[in-house]
């Protein structure tokens, strides 16, 4: 594959361990681009890990991971300084492409019987802290130390839920909502610096965040039904359209939501099956 990127473009990745995130950042090294990987995995999930690394590590591109909790402030802070440490060795460095995808919230109603079975407001609070808010304070640890120049590509992963309804999803859809919020507004104040921002949002996706919805095999059945292009988003699906988004011809779209679902968020199931008998 030709490397479109040069030697001085970093990618920094929140949930770079798997899923989204993980994809993305195989793809983008294989393009040339350099990766900063953030996650939060313990000894169970390391050898996915690894897998990755490893793969990033075969294009030759240069790659750090930081296992650290991306929504803890003095994490954050602490690894941003390293970053501008790195990048003082190379006047021309720049994060390039900062991607959001980081799943980790409650999914649990609204409204049950007894309060143990209703969300709570530390872990609404937290849903959205984590996958939501920590976009703006990502964004702005990057700006304010430099790291992130003209040129510059911020993506956040939103879902259908930002507008859709699914039971147990009521705060993981409004941490989407928020996101697409954040997005527009971080497009309209980035603007004048020349760095974009747009949301991706991808289809039902088989990932290990998915997985863990009540009832994702049947999401993912419905998923494939009703897609006009009768299969399941992939994860390599959005890696491929995020290395594209990249490149400097993109320099003047921002502030969208762009879908990578093969037209799965328009069609209805019922629609879907009424197109199956012509």
């Amino acid at each position: 594959m030709a490397r479109i990127f040069t030697e001085h473009q970093w990618a920094l990745i929140l949930g770079a361990s798997s899923g989204f995130g993980g994809a993305t950042a195989i793809e983008l090294a294989r393009r040339g681009m350099n990766i900063f990987g953030i996650h939060f995995d313990r000894v169970a999930t390391m050898p996915n890990v690894e897998r990755v690394l490893n793969e990033i590590k075969s294009t030759g591109v240069k790659v750090t991971f930081f296992n650290v909790n991306a929504s803890d402030q003095e994490r954050r802070n602490e690894t941003l300084d390293t970053i501008k440490e790195q990048f003082a060795t190379d006047p021309e460095a720049t994060i390039r492409v900062l991607l959001h995808s980081l799943a980790f919230g409650t999914l649990k109603p609204y409204v049950g019987k007894t309060p143990n079975d209703m969300v709570t407001q530390a872990q609404m609070e937290m849903t959205l802290d984590v996958m939501a808010h920590s976009l703006v304070y990502w964004t702005q640890g990057a700006f304010i130390r430099g790291l992130i120049k003209p040129g510059g590509r911020i993506f956040a992963m939103t879902s259908s839920g930002s507008h859709a309804v699914l039971p147990y999803y009521g705060a993981v859809s409004a941490a989407k909502a928020s996101l697409e919020s954040h997005i527009r507004q971080l497009a309209m104040e980035l603007g004048r610096h020349k760095i974009t921002a747009n949301s991706i949002l991808a289809g039902v996706t088989d990932t290990p965040a998915l997985r863990k919805i009540p009832g994702s095999a049947d999401m993912i059945d419905v998923a494939i039904a009703k897609n006009p292009q009768s299969r399941a988003t992939t994860p390599e699906d959005v890696a491929k359209v995020i290395a594209l988004f990249a490149q400097d011809e993109t320099h003047f779209m921002s502030g969208n939501t762009i879908h990578v679902d093969g037209g799965e968020d328009f069609v209805s199931f019922i629609g879907r099956q009424m197109m199956s008998s012509f």
